[in-house]
């Protein structure tokens, strides 16, 4: 079913457009991470193209979304903790959707499993 985003920045009440956003799966290498794909917030704040053209590559597996979120910021002119943000989180069933969104402020995040 595939795996999708989005990023709201509850400090302005409206989504992040244009944050860009890499997908890492854990390897079993000393390197720990393999990039599966990368890919930028549209105006909705929303990315799904992950595994879009290839379904079959989401398995099962850890995984880490990291959102560049220092460059959005930047952007604002606003002053922010966080140069990026990592979300690690397991796939158990690769035939569920899943959702991950970002809430986002300058100097908080939280994350939880959307739909």
């Amino acid at each position: 079913m595939g795996l999708s985003t989005h990023i709201l920045d509850t400090s302005r009440g409206k989504p992040a457009p244009n944050v860009a956003i890499s997908l890492y799966r854990e390897t079993d290498s000393s390197t720990g991470w393999a990039k599966e794909g990368e890919g930028h917030t549209d105006s909705d704040g929303r990315y799904r193209g992950f595994f879009a053209d290839e379904p079959t590559a989401f398995r099962v597996g850890t995984y880490k979304l990291r959102f560049e979120v220092g460059q959005y910021y930047e952007q604002l002119k606003t002053d922010t903790l966080y140069p990026f943000v990592e979300i690690v989180f397991t796939i158990k069933d690769a035939s569920q959707h899943y959702h991950i969104p970002l809430l986002l402020n300058p100097f908080g995040y939280s994350t939880y499993r959307g739909s």
